[in-house]
């Protein structure tokens, strides 16, 4: 194709970047005119444009990205005012193809505008450009093309899309040469368009190599820092993706093995499975607070601090039985049989309980009230405790505040501490399961007062039916009813109680045991309760009552039983140790029996239950040992020889073997020896092994001494 065959051409403008020879590039064209003098001109046998780049505007960053608004004005220029935005020099293109707007030009060689010829559409007359003459064995030229090449090369490993521009263009272009090598490398960097119009511009060919080669360094650089942004950014993903991964296959092996589904979801169901049974009777409230900390969880990543308060809150307010309570018994004579059960006398007590009771019965429901018992050691205030629980059919829980100082026992911590745990109270709760137990609160007398507060003034809230009805623990921060709680305190000296909380609490005073009921109570209670605790059987001792009246007269003049129940035991330790020295013992006997002596045989025979190997070892032992003193003729023989372990395993079903072997072993001996010694060594044996007859022991006021020592009084 000659070049000056096309000396004028339509002018086209390009907006990003200038079309470089041997090169394709799709345009859109908006003007109607324009597109349709295009198409006439693609009908014709040399269907070529101009593509020229269009300049920037005045005091415009060329770096930035050009909005849509700059490229509507440019397609609204007409004529000389569109030729001075337009760049000089541009690329002869072929019209390849036009479809709808696109049309998609090829890049043939450099043209310069001389001046326009047309204004619409825009038609200008044009020098074709050539390059300048250069040396192709230039050293500079050939070493900076070596350069190029070597750069293209390593940015073409990392970048796939150019390896499709060289195919391309080697396809439109045939082989490099330096020219085409420089317009290809900046063609295809991603250098702004006016460093490619510069490139474009430069018709000195070592010159435009080197502005090449300083686009295609620069691709390079973006290059590697491309690549190692890319794999920074794939460890990080693929480190969170293994991670994600593993933890998934952790919850499918915990699900498949039934240890929990996913925690947050597991923990959720687990606490709406426990309130929903008792939703009906829970505060409205409490269930509105329940419902907050539960959507609170959800939102909680696992592994923060916050996650595992919210939790142990959650698992403390789900576990308080709210408005659970268990059927009382209010009859009053299964009261009065129970009470009698467990303790002689205490007339006054068990009329006030059964007051409570009968009232109870009256009103339909049970109501708390605030009983202390006092009185000395050992008169039995804790046990009456237990007993009134049994009454009344109530839950049972013990705490003893003797020597508390720390007033959170009572009203539990604050949330905000690491640990922190709710009152005794709401302990009691989740460990009774019920809201109205019976609470026994001992030796209320012996509370402390430390730096950590004054838990008797913390008590008043908890003791006051005014107030119990909405008690705060500052663990739960959510109000209690403890109105139908029973409070039964235990004190040995009422005065050392505070007057403030004395005043909230009903007094039942226990003054102690005149001697009957010592006597009753030892008898009924004690002596039948250290017996069974000793192994002793009935048959085997007496205590007579005279014995008891000098233990409670001349050794246990206390108030209370304990004394008295240590004293009775010591009796009883004594009592054992005679009984062993006896020859008593629990285990069950051997059957062994010897039976007079006959003709057949010189000895005795001896009738024998052989029950297994051990026992006939035993047997063979006893035997030696009474048979071997016998005679100096027996030297020789060490033990009588009852079974061999093969006639063990042959006489398994059989027990009339062993013992024929036994007696003819027994025989042999006997016939060796002298019949008179043998006869006297069997009635020695029989006297021996006879029944022992066992003497009963009686404690009585004459021996008492001997059990207990002398009299303390």
């Amino acid at each position: 194709m000659k070049m000056d065959r096309f000396p004028m051409v339509i002018a086209l403008p390009l907006l990003q970047r200038p079309l470089f020879p041997g090169f394709y590039m799709p345009i859109h064209v908006k003007d109607p005119k324009l597109l349709q003098a295009l198409v006439e001109n693609s009908k014709r046998s040399g269907p070529y444009a101009g593509a020229f780049l269009v300049k920037d505007d005045e005091g415009t960053n060329p770096n930035a990205v050009t909005n849509s608004e700059s490229d509507n004005s440019i397609h609204d220029l007409k004529g000389k005012e569109l030729l001075k935005r337009l760049h000089d020099v541009g690329t002869l293109a072929q019209i390849t193809r036009i479809q709808g707007d696109l049309v998609v030009l090829l890049g043939h060689h450099r043209v310069q505008i001389t001046e326009m010829v047309a204004e619409d559409p825009l038609t200008v007359k044009v020098d074709h450009l050539k390059e300048m003459p250069y040396d192709k064995d230039d050293d500079v030229i050939k070493a900076t093309s070596f350069e190029v090449i070597s750069t293209l090369r390593d940015v073409l490993k990392t970048n796939t899309l150019w390896k499709d521009q060289v195919q391309t263009y080697t396809q439109h272009m045939g082989d490099f040469n330096y020219p085409r090598l420089a317009d290809f490398g900046a063609a295809i960097s991603g250098a702004n368009k006016l460093l490619c119009q510069e490139v474009l511009e430069e018709l000195d060919v070592c010159k435009r190599l080197k502005l090449t080669l300083q686009l295609v360094k620069r691709e390079l650089e973006i290059s590697k820092l491309q690549e190692s942004i890319a794999k920074t950014i794939e460890e990080k993903v693929t480190g969170e993706q293994r991670r994600y991964w593993l933890n998934e296959l952790l919850k499918a092996i915990k699900k498949e093995l039934g240890l929990e589904t996913d925690d947050k979801t597991a923990l959720s169901e687990k606490f709406r499975e426990r309130i929903e049974a008792k939703k009906d009777k829970c505060p409205p409230h409490v269930l509105q607070v329940i419902e907050e900390e539960l959507t609170k969880l959800q939102l909680l990543e696992a592994s923060s601090s916050e996650f595992s308060v919210t939790r142990n809150y959650l698992d403390w307010l789900t576990a308080v039985p709210w408005g659970d309570y268990s059927d009382e018994n209010f009859d009053v004579h299964h009261a009065q049989c129970i009470l009698d059960e467990d303790h002689y006398g205490l007339a006054d007590v068990k009329e006030r309980i059964l007051e409570f009771i009968a009232v109870g019965k009256l009103r339909g429901s049970s109501q708390g009230k605030i009983i202390c018992l006092s009185g000395p050691p050992g008169v039995g205030k804790t046990s009456i405790g237990h007993s009134i629980a049994r009454a009344l059919n109530r839950k049972f829980y013990r705490f003893s505040v003797g020597g508390l100082a720390d007033v959170a026992e009572i009203k539990g911590h604050r949330r905000t501490y690491v640990g922190a745990m709710p009152g005794k109270m709401v302990q009691c709760l989740k460990s009774v399961g019920t809201a109205n137990p019976l609470v026994l609160i001992d030796e209320i007398d012996k509370l402390g007062r430390g730096h950590l507060g004054d838990p008797a003034s913390a008590l008043l809230e908890l003791l006051d039916p005014e107030q119990n009805a909405n008690f705060l623990d500052h663990y739960l921060d959510v109000p209690i009813d403890l109105s139908k709680v029973l409070f039964v305190c235990t004190a040995n000296v009422i005065e050392m109680i505070p007057n403030p909380l004395l005043d909230r609490m009903e007094i039942i005073s226990i003054a102690g045991y005149i001697t009957d009921e010592k006597m009753h109570i030892a008898r009924d209670y004690l002596e039948k309760n250290t017996r069974e605790a000793s192994g002793i059987k009935p048959e085997l001792v007496e205590v007579t009552d005279d014995a008891l009246l000098a233990l409670i007269e001349n050794y246990c003049r206390e108030a209370g039983v304990r004394n008295l129940q240590k004293h009775i035991e010591k009796i009883y330790r004594k009592v054992a140790l005679k009984l062993v020295r006896q020859g008593v013992s629990n285990e069950p006997p051997r059957d062994i029996t010897i039976v007079e002596a006959n003709e057949g045989l010189a000895g005795f025979d001896v009738a024998i239950k052989v029950e297994d190997e051990n026992s006939r070892n035993s047997l063979a032992k006893d035997v030696s040992v009474d048979v071997n003193p016998i005679d100096s003729s027996l030297e020789n023989i060490n033990a009588v020889p009852l079974t061999t372990e093969s006639e063990v395993g042959h006489n398994e079903h059989s027990n009339e073997a062993p013992i024929e072997n036994f007696l003819e072993e027994t025989t042999k001996v006997f016939n060796t020896s002298s019949a008179p010694e043998a006869n006297r060594s069997a009635q020695r044996t029989t006297e021996a092994l006879a029944d022992k007859s066992v003497e009963k022991v009686i404690v009585n006021a004459s021996n008492l001494g001997d059990f207990v020592g002398k009299p303390i009084f």
